[in-house]
């Protein structure tokens, strides 16, 4: 192993760009079919890893939906979270700010509550026997309706103690932040935190429309703010943080060459960035893989992976007390 893989290895880090279903592994997508009886269009685990090979945003999203059809159980997904969990503590990752997709199971018939409290208990468990501290982030998907959103808020307020705040996900061509403005204004009123996903897949105007109408407090991917200098400018100015994702990216083909990945880019430019998974288990890897990927390609040294790995924690939705108490952990490991 290089020294700076063994160095990716032990850096403290947090993940502040994760959905939870996106780490249902091709050996958990047929266990839980098994125990809940659900005939797949697959065989056998081998099948439905040949399936986790796509090209396009739209062909990830039909087998991440289809995936998402063997979660029926409270246990099912305190099941999902758990195993996300125990590996990225083997990573070193000691906070996570996770999403998850309620509409993905409430149109399947999945009560609201049979989601959350299993997703829930498992961070709790999760806090209480690996020490990863938590936040949960609930995403509307984009491609359905405001309405939709605001049915799901509604279900959502009994949890409102669990939940810190809302995102969007899913497709985002076509959908841009503006169907979403008067939902984000009442999930504000409610007192959640926003972040939305704009500028992977479309234009540095969404990127701007989720500050202006959205009000976020941090932005998911972001990518293409760069092609916008007034944008990046502003981003800089605000200190708004970007969970990017690089080997989701370079998955879905938003980046086709790893050495041309803008992440350092955004650094050098005065960019929080952060690394984060995404859909670890369809896009190749967790965090240590995402680390080493951008080390690997875009010639990044330690500085530049403290760096990353400090952007994440400054980024976080806890408090000033609790972030210090983070980097004092990363200063230490810095030191050693």
């Amino acid at each position: 192993m290089s020294a700076l893989a063994s160095f990716i290895e032990g850096l403290p880090k947090t993940e502040l760009h994760l959905h939870i279903e996106g780490s249902l592994e091709p050996e958990q997508m047929f266990q839980f079919a098994r125990r809940n009886n659900i005939n797949l269009p697959y065989s056998s685990v081998e099948e439905i890893r040949a399936a986790y090979e796509f090209s396009e945003l739209q062909d990830f999203l039909d087998i991440y939906y289809q995936g998402m059809g063997v979660l029926q159980t409270e246990q099912d997904f305190y099941d999902l979270t758990w195993a996300y969990l125990t590996k990225v503590h083997a990573q070193n990752v000691i906070h996570v700010e996770i999403f998850f997709d309620p509409q993905g199971h409430t149109e399947r018939g999945i009560a609201f509550d049979t989601v959350i409290n299993g997703i829930y208990r498992a961070l709790e468990d999760g806090e209480k026997k690996l020490g990863i501290t938590f936040h949960l982030i609930m995403s509307f998907l984009r491609h359905l309706s405001e309405e939709d959103g605001f049915k799901t808020l509604e279900q959502a307020l009994p949890h409102k103690d669990k939940i810190i705040a809302v995102g969007l996900d899913s497709s985002e061509l076509g959908h841009p932040p503006s169907k979403f403005e008067r939902l984000y204004a009442r999930c504000k009123e409610e007192g959640f935190l926003a972040v939305a996903h704009a500028g992977e897949e479309g234009p540095p105007d969404y990127v701007r429309d989720s500050l202006d109408l959205l009000k976020i407090d941090r932005l998911d991917h972001g990518n293409r703010s760069l092609e916008d200098e007034a944008l990046t400018e502003r981003l800089v100015r605000e200190g708004m943080a970007l969970t990017v994702c690089p080997l989701s990216n370079y998955k879905l083909a938003g980046v086709t060459d790893m050495t041309k990945h803008p992440i350092r880019t955004m650094l050098e430019k005065g960019l929080k960035a952060t690394v984060n998974s995404d859909d670890p288990a369809y896009f190749g890897g967790y965090m240590n893989e995402n680390y080493l990927a951008i080390t690997e390609a875009l010639d990044l040294d330690k500085d530049h992976l403290a760096a990353l790995a400090r952007n994440g924690f400054e980024a976080t939705f806890c408090t000033r007390e609790e972030k210090d108490r983070m980097l004092a952990r990363l200063d230490e490991y810095l030191k050693r």
